[in-house]
């Protein structure tokens, strides 16, 4: 049983603190994008370092006071906030933003956790670097929050997640004791990989505040198409295609659909297509080195080649950066435009890649059993990640579909799972998908998941409520 961050207790932290670390809760730490809760807290904890934040966490283990991790605000499954139960301690990394460290030679860059994912990005171009991780709110989260969640994004598909782009972490754990594992190591086989055991966690079993992240050198040349495609499946041919012709060169492969761009129509109409409205389109991004020849030619000769097999009908191939930023904008302005419709239900999912064109034909009918919907259908084809959002028919609200927004998910999640796929792709669990992760997860996975969690955190104090049910 938790206890409050009531008065007695703010007042007991504040005199352990330096003076500015406890602060009145502000309602940005209360909200989440979708404005579907509204959370609690007692007390926000801004700590400056790393013995501040082990403070924080070994005093709410002292009390039993549950302490909830805060990055930039941007996940969409609720983990960022609690809105039920005992008040809690919301921390926030956001002044731990660092830069600890910089190897270009070792393609290495360490941080604090606090520090915003596109100030990351900068740092590695700075040393003539890149940091891969791409996501549409890289402006405003945090690499902290990038890691609890193993975000994905638009590059998985050549550089992996979040995941794949740490070396080490600094963390603290439920106890309050500090977890120095900063290492900038490929190779490290000294025992369990904490890790990757608090990567993806989603605080549930430490607090991660600094990390060793992996570069890469910078592509010569970067080429960008927008491709009509015949189908989803003529899409993954594209795909393998692509893979063949320009082996470890494809950086992205996203699939768009004829719903997608009505939306951007409806909402956003300055962003047009330049082919017009097929049923199904790409986008894909190239990276090469220099000197390996016109990046133009190549996707030319990739779209001659699709073309001649009767997988693409249409296509535009970016001649500057401008035309570049354009065609990527008509993906990026998606997520803006369904937030304005307002969906039913929203789906972070995958399955395998061979397996994404049967998802695609059986949802529509099994859906339109249920009721009259608008799918939207898009996201990270190349690694089998699709955004299959459900929304009201043109003029109806979402709030007209209350009564059967359970029915949606449980629809699309079902033929997920029937089909050997994830409900959770890139955006994590959350408190959204607790009761999801008990009706698909493995019963194997789910006690040794527990097991953990009472091993690690026997208190229950990490983000309570998130992933596992209290």
């Amino acid at each position: 049983m938790l206890n409050s961050a009531d008065t007695a207790f703010v007042d007991h932290l504040r005199g352990l603190l330096p003076e500015g670390t406890l602060h009145v809760p502000e309602p940005r730490y209360l909200e989440e994008p979708r404005g579907r809760w509204q959370g609690l807290a007692g007390v926000v904890a801004m700590p400056r370092t790393v013995a501040e934040v082990s403070v924080v966490v070994r005093a709410c283990a002292e009390a039993r006071v549950g302490l909830v991790p805060w990055g930039g605000g941007t996940g969409l499954v609720g983990g960022q906030l609690m809105s039920e139960g005992p008040l809690p301690v919301v921390l926030s990394l956001e002044r731990m933003a660092a830069l600890r460290g910089v190897y270009p030679d070792e393609n290495v860059l360490v941080v604090e956790a606090g520090m915003i994912l596109a100030d990351v990005q900068r740092h590695a171009a700075d040393a003539g670097r890149v940091f891969p991780l791409a996501l549409a709110s890289e402006g405003t989260c945090r690499i902290g929050g990038n890691l609890a969640t193993n975000a994905g994004g638009l590059t998985v598909l050549r550089y992996g997640n979040a995941r794949d782009l740490c070396l080490g972490i600094e963390a603290v754990l439920p106890d309050g004791s500090v977890f120095n594992g900063l290492k900038r190591l490929r190779k490290d086989n000294t025992g369990y990989d904490l890790r990757h055991l608090l990567i993806g966690a989603e605080g549930t079993l430490g607090l991660i505040t600094a990390a060793s992240l992996r570069l890469y050198p910078v592509p010569g040349v970067v080429g960008t198409a927008l491709l009509a495609v015949e189908s989803p499946a003529a899409a993954l041919k594209l795909l393998s295609l692509a893979q063949a012709r320009l082996s470890g060169m494809v950086s992205a492969f996203e699939l768009i659909g004829r719903m997608g761009l009505e939306f951007l129509a409806e909402k956003i109409p300055e962003v047009k297509s330049p082919i017009g409205m097929p049923e199904w389109m790409v986008l894909i991004e190239i990276g090469m080195p220099a000197g390996f020849g016109v990046v133009e030619d190549h996707l030319g000769g990739l779209f001659e080649a699709a073309l001649a097999d009767g997988l693409v009908s249409d296509g535009v191939i970016a001649a500057s950066e401008a035309q570049r930023a354009g065609l990527w904008r008509i993906r990026e302005a998606m997520p803006e435009a369904n937030r304005m419709i307002g969906a039913v239900s929203s789906h972070d999912i995958s399955v395998p890649l061979g397996l994404v064109a049967e998802f695609i034909a059986k949802a529509g009918p099994r859906l339109a059993a249920i009721g009259n919907f608008r799918v939207n259908c898009f996201g990270h084809l190349g690694d089998g990640n699709l955004h299959y959002n459900v929304f009201p028919t043109f003029g109806r609200n979402r709030r007209e579909y209350d009564g059967v927004r359970d029915a949606v998910k449980y629809c699309v999640h079902d033929l997920v799972d029937e089909l050997g796929g994830s409900m959770s792709a890139e955006h994590g669990l959350g408190r959204l998908k607790v009761d999801d992760l008990e009706r698909y997860g493995d019963p194997g996975k789910l006690s040794a998941m527990r097991a953990i969690k009472a091993a690690l955190d026997p208190l229950g104090i990490m983000n309570p409520g998130a992933v596992l049910r209290r």
